[in-house]
């Protein structure tokens, strides 16, 4: 109910208290606004003939757009914003799997949402651009469904992108969880969006010449959905005899296990038990970060009551 105090309007009444829904905003808006940075600089520089943009600046907008998505969601859902990452969050044990379903819906409707703005707000450049005519094949000239999904070099063949994938995924997780681990670099906070974003940006840098580093379910399939409802159609999905679009799903979902794997077998597991700590930044059994629990961590290194004072 909202209720009217001081001649101030109050809309505590719609707080939502639900940890499962408040986890799924913070997924769907992180992960929106993940797509609407990333998308537009793409549709940016495509529809500009590269005058207003280039794989640099691609980049540096995939970094921070990964910047402000965490930032939006980590105190609330630990900041996943990737279905793959989640799903290795909870192949390790720090997402309970009856959130997965809820993380994932979440983060697939945030990136649909984003393209669909992308295109909203840059459809009568890519009318110009394109003539018109929405072409898929990225070999053709004004194609422009390459600016909401990835598409292969001409060279590259489906085994060599799954492999890209995995490779690119590893590379993301793995520094992730490197980043969050608070017995290792023992990252602040704040700087864990900054981190992962550059991991993101450095990611680009050196792997997206293949495919164009998707290394996201999430920010592939839902935009490949919504071009093919917007006029691409099928082609989306069909390009290459239906032997493409599953490579940018399946790849980072197992590159994003093993990355999570590999950093445990080959650093977490070996801590000494004097480096132990609570958890890290990561969510552990629900994907929050609690306040209440760092700060019993710290009065219980205090051993000076209020009565002794």
């Amino acid at each position: 109910m909202i209720q009217v105090v001081d001649n101030m309007v109050s809309i505590s009444a719609v707080k939502v208290k639900s940890y499962a829904i408040r986890v799924a905003f913070a997924e769907f808006l992180g992960t929106c606004i993940l797509i609407i940075f990333g998308l537009g600089s793409v549709a940016q520089s495509v529809t500009s003939h590269a005058a207003y943009g280039d794989f640099t600046t691609i980049n540096w907008a995939w970094c921070m757009a990964v910047m402000i998505g965490i930032l939006i969601s980590i105190n609330v859902s630990g900041g996943h914003i990737n279905p793959a990452v989640s799903l290795a969050m909870a192949m390790i044990g720090r997402l309970k799997w009856t959130l997965l379903p809820v993380y994932m819906l979440a983060q697939y409707l945030g990136a649909f949402v984003g393209a669909s703005i992308v295109y909203l707000v840059y459809f009568e450049a890519i009318e110009n651009y394109s003539g018109g005519v929405k072409l898929t094949d990225p070999t053709l000239a004004n194609s422009t469904a390459g600016i909401f999904s990835t598409y292969p070099q001409e060279f590259l063949s489906a085994t060599e992108g799954v492999a890209d994938q995995i490779v690119g995924t590893i590379l993301l997780v793995l520094p992730v969880m490197a980043i969050t681990d608070r017995r290792n670099a023992d990252v602040p906070k704040f700087l864990v969006p900054v981190l992962a974003g550059l991991t993101v940006f450095v990611i680009g840098a050196a792997y997206g010449y293949n495919c164009g580093y998707g290394i996201n379910p999430a920010r592939d399939l839902s935009p490949r959905i919504f071009t093919a409802l917007a006029g691409w159609g099928t082609e989306v999905f069909s390009f290459r005899n239906y032997n493409w679009f599953w490579v940018p799903i399946v790849g980072p979902h197992i590159g994003a296990i093993l990355g999570a794997i590999i950093y445990l077998f080959l650093v977490e597991l070996h801590w000494d038990s004097e480096d132990e700590l609570s958890n890290d930044f990561l969510p552990g059994d629900s994907g929050e970060i609690k306040a209440e629990d760092l700060a019993s961590e710290f009065k219980s290194s205090v051993s000076i009551s209020i009565d002794e004072k």
